[in-house]
């Protein structure tokens, strides 16, 4: 998901006539979680879950996602991804000023612009060899930017007018998707009674925590006579006992009648009956006029084959994991597996170097067709659901893992 920079922070009202243009320093405010008082840091949004360590009093945590009224999803320093209590006796958001660096600058004198149009007033003229910092791409012709004064405006995108580092720069843009609403799927079980949500399917697997009587699940696989695959509430993918004392559910699973070869093409083809359909964030599960990445592909599984997957991208790519047959290698896949995508970065391959992928969050999901294609959809302009080679592209840069549903 590609960050917008949320404020940009005025040193001084300094008239232009009076400093150098490149005196000041280029900077902006982030949000950020900051540990008021010690609290645990744990795998999972719940008490039961494995506590990682102890979070200090100070420490500054990149917000991931906020699961629900009680459990916010954090990153801390070092990259690792975890969970602590949203109680404001632990924590509170707050914005810490970060200094930049300037990623662009002026070919020639162009004008600087307080919208993305020639109608809108000039500010002044930008002077060529002018240092600014790209913003945004606001659309095709302008760039969103700030000068060292630390002026927000508008300038042509043009190159003959700038040239830029900016990760949208790039002349195939592709927006990362917004962080999807987790549990989107509806809920096909009720919890009869109080019953361990385990991290396999086993006794002597470690207990997540125990579920509520009364709890809406998400079957997702039936692994043997005595284990459900599911999902809770909150997205975390779990066993549960298939004991009707414990579990009331509508789940079927048709799809393990077929072989993986006749799934696959089955859910491959469905699929196929949607390319050109419009992209939609957040598209409703129940209207087939428009898809997100997630959604289209939860279709193609209920369409081609009656499986009944997640409904955002992050839950997919827990599910898969939770299956094991998953590789960090998309050569590796098969025809109908899934393809879990993390944020785009830029197009240059040295844009991801350095990245733990193993802690990047997903953001996008497609369907692998093989011979290097994926079929997905992701962003108005993009045209809709379609068909893009992997190899050599962004998405093969993004590529985290994939593997199969069942």
């Amino acid at each position: 998901m590609k960050k917008q920079l949320l404020a940009i922070v005025l040193g001084a009202a300094v008239a232009f006539s009076s400093i150098p243009y490149q005196a000041l320093a280029f900077s902006y405010e982030v949000s950020k979680v900051k540990v008021v008082s010690s609290v645990s840091f744990r795998t999972q949004p719940s008490t039961s879950g494995e506590r990682i360590r102890y979070l200090k009093a100070g420490e500054l945590l990149d917000l991931v996602s906020v699961c629900n009224s009680y459990w916010l999803q954090v990153k801390d320093a070092s990259g690792q991804v975890g969970y602590v209590s949203s109680s404001s006796t632990y924590v509170r958001m707050t914005t810490v000023q970060v200094d930049t660096e300037p990623n662009g600058e002026i070919t020639a004198s162009v004008s600087f612009r307080t919208g993305p149009s020639t109608n809108d007033a000039r500010i002044r003229y930008f002077q060529e060899g002018e240092k600014v910092l790209v913003l945004e791409r606001t659309n095709d012709y302008w760039y969103k930017v700030q000068d060292a004064s630390g002026v927000e405006g508008y300038v042509s995108s043009s190159s003959l007018y700038i040239t830029t580092t900016f990760a949208g720069a790039a002349e195939e843009v592709i927006e990362a998707e917004p962080v999807e609403a987790l549990f989107q799927s509806e809920p096909n079980a009720t919890a009869l009674a109080s019953v361990s949500f385990r991290s396999g399917p086993s006794t002597d697997s470690s207990r997540i925590r125990y579920l509520a009587k009364g709890e809406k699940l998400l079957v997702l696989n039936k692994v043997n006579s005595y284990w459900y695959n599911v999902q809770d509430q909150y997205g975390v993918i779990g066993y549960v006992s298939t004991s009707s004392q414990y579990i009331s559910t509508t789940f079927v699973e048709p799809y393990k009648l077929l072989s993986p070869s006749v799934a696959a093409q089955q859910v491959i083809d469905a699929g196929m009956k949607y390319i050109g359909v419009p992209y939609e964030f957040g598209s409703s599960r129940y209207d087939l006029s428009t898809f997100d990445c997630s959604d289209f592909v939860r279709q193609s599984f209920l369409d081609g084959t009656g499986q009944l997957l997640p409904g955002d991208s992050r839950s997919q790519g827990a599910y898969v994991k939770s299956i094991g047959k998953t590789s960090g290698d998309w050569r590796q896949l098969k025809a109908g597996d899934l393809m879990f995508f993390m944020s785009y970065k830029g197009s240059s391959a040295s844009s991801y170097e350095g990245i733990d992928k193993s802690t990047e969050t997903i953001t996008h999901v497609g369907i692998y067709l093989g011979d290097g294609r994926v079929l997905h959809t992701y962003s108005v302009e993009s045209g809709g659901v379609r068909i893009d080679t992997v190899a050599g592209s962004q998405w093969e840069k993004r590529f985290l893992f994939g593997g199969s549903t069942y």
